[in-house]
């Protein structure tokens, strides 16, 4: 019988040893790194140049570029003189305070673009532009007071478009055209 026990004994030890073992690899394996995954597509949430272009008769033409991440908003602002000059306008114009003004006080043409782009996983940017313009029409003021006559357009519009400087032409209500074009 003292051989019996004694080959139990060997045999509970070297089960003890392969179990300390496996554990032991099984939990090296739980502390592993996870593989890398290599892919042709850039993040989608790295910057990206973004270029908007506006085209219009009436209230000029203007163009930047600037550097934006998917879900950030950036206001483009642009300021002009209109064929003619600047036109004089009074304090006690209605809305004088939302008028586009000069340094001597006189109205304005004015462009504000509102870009808010988020970037799907296949790098197609779904953009949302809201687009607001004013400018004094012809130049002129109003009869009878230093009030200019002021022509305004306001549009929101939803597009999708690539992320590889392809530009994205739009047609706004009014005629104006507006040129997106988006580079990583």
């Amino acid at each position: 019988m003292p051989c019996s026990r004694t080959r139990s004994r060997r045999t509970r030890a070297a089960l003890a040893h392969v179990a300390v073992a496996l554990s032991c690899a099984i939990a090296l394996s739980a502390f592993a790194a996870t593989p890398i995954t290599v892919t042709s597509q850039a993040a989608t949430d790295g910057p990206i140049r973004y270029t908007v272009k506006v085209t219009s008769k009436l209230y000029g033409t203007a163009q930047e570029t600037r550097t934006l991440r998917s879900g950030d908003t950036d206001d483009f602002n642009w300021r002009s003189t209109p064929p003619g000059g600047a036109v004089p306008a009074a304090q006690s114009c209605p809305d004088y305070s939302s008028l586009p003004l000069d340094a001597n006080g006189a109205m304005v043409r004015q462009i504000q673009v509102r870009l808010a782009p988020i970037v799907a996983q296949n790098g197609t940017a779904n953009v949302q532009v809201s687009f607001r313009a004013q400018a004094p029409r012809s130049g002129k003021a109003a009869s009878g007071a230093q009030c200019p006559e002021v022509v305004a357009h306001s549009e929101v519009l939803h597009f999708s478009m690539p992320t590889n400087g392809t530009a994205k032409t739009l047609t706004l209500s009014d005629g104006t055209q507006l040129s997106v074009s988006a580079q990583r």
